[in-house]
């Protein structure tokens, strides 16, 4: 069994796929592993690191995927990255599968065997696995670095012989993994933190925090978490009531982190150009959801801005790999757990059971056909 670990193609990615720690582990279950050179540069770890954990560095990415039963990536390949791959390889990557259809026939063209690592269910057996939540982990505490860095002020309140500094006022809206991370950083910078989601059962764990829980708590509200976990989309009346409550809340606050996502969704407007306006000069507006459109009217994905009234808000890309080093780390082990169940330990070679709710959830491509439910094209 032959394990490639191809440098990702996207000039924007640092994160890498396998660490050495990985490495030795798929070597261990009988794997011969090829990473190519300057893969994880990026992350901090050189070819000669691949090297003394037992990998054979590759020159090229030709080279590095020839006659690969297993691929390693971060980021969905393009069909070009793909020549020469041997039929019915797997690849393990995250796919961006929503609203991209044609991309996802061009690489089942390839008859490569294309899981998308997000589609992973939530439930205990996948926990080790799953590549959202050990993203958006680090996506929550950067936005709040980042916060800290463009703010003009400390967080913290300062007792000094000049005079009291007050705490910063920070507002958290959405409670998912992003977001309690965020919670949990605020704090322990010493912010006054608030947060916000609409997902009931998010109350007990933003105050366990030591945070205090924003949320127009009606019947609507009750109901308001699929089976999954995750946030249902809210009527109208809610958004509004919703919309309402904020408003008020916002106008107070100098650092505002937005986590909201739905997935396969536009992200939902929360901060609309209005709540910006009745900000106060040097706040700070973190928009984790940019790159899903984002949560507030006035983002600009990949760029920071600063409005009129002196309001300053981010919209950095790709915000879990701003720390590539540990993003990488974490996404390796995420994949190494589930490339580990698609394994054979006694023959040692690669064994796809198409009945595991595993793969049944993420295999997008078999056999030169899409093949997930979710993404047929009629679907899209």
């Amino acid at each position: 069994m032959r394990i490639a670990v191809p440098s990702e193609t996207d000039a924007a990615e640092a994160r890498v796929a396998a660490t050495p720690e990985t490495v030795k582990k798929f070597i261990g279950f009988g794997a011969d592993v090829v990473v190519q050179a300057g893969a994880g540069a990026k992350s901090g770890i050189a070819d000669q690191e691949y090297a003394a954990a037992g990998a054979t560095v590759g020159p090229d990415t030709a080279t590095t995927l020839r006659d690969a039963d297993l691929i390693l990536r971060v980021r969905r390949p393009d069909p070009a990255d793909l020549a020469g791959v041997k039929e019915g390889a797997a690849i393990l990557a995250i796919a961006d599968p929503y609203d991209h259809i044609d991309a996802l026939q061009a690489l089942a063209a390839t008859k490569a065997r294309i899981f998308a690592m997000e589609l992973m269910p939530r439930i205990t057996r996948a926990q080790v696995m799953d590549v959202l939540s050990s993203q958006a982990n680090l996506a929550g505490y950067r936005a709040v670095i980042d916060a800290a860095e463009d703010y003009g002020r400390v967080i913290p309140m300062m007792m000094t012989a000049a005079g009291t500094v007050p705490a910063a006022k920070i507002f958290i809206m959405g409670v998912g993994v992003a977001g309690l991370q965020a919670i949990a950083t605020a704090r322990r910078l010493g912010g006054i933190v608030t947060a916000t989601d609409v997902r009931p059962a998010t109350k007990e764990q933003v105050l366990s925090l030591g945070a205090k829980f924003i949320a127009v708590e009606d019947e609507e509200f009750k109901q308001a978490e699929t089976a999954g976990g995750y946030a249902k989309q809210m009527s109208a009346a809610y958004q509004a009531k919703q919309a309402e409550l904020t408003a008020s809340h916002i106008a107070k606050q100098d650092i505002v982190i937005t986590t909201a996502l739905i997935p396969g969704r536009p992200a939902p407007i929360l901060i609309t150009a209005d709540m910006v306006k009745s900000m106060r000069a040097g706040s700070v507006i973190v928009d984790l959801a940019v790159e899903r459109g984002g949560n507030c009217a006035l983002s600009k994905p990949g760029n920071s801005i600063v409005t009129e009234n002196g309001v300053r808000i981010i919209g950095h890309l790709n915000v879990a790999a701003r720390q590539p080093a540990t993003a990488s780390a974490l996404y390796a082990r995420n994949l190494l757990a589930f490339a580990e169940t698609l394994i054979d330990k006694e023959t040692k070679t690669l064994a796809i059971n198409d009945e595991d709710e595993l793969v049944k959830a993420t295999l997008l491509t078999k056999d030169g056909a899409l093949v997930h439910p979710n993404f047929q094209p009629a679907a899209a």
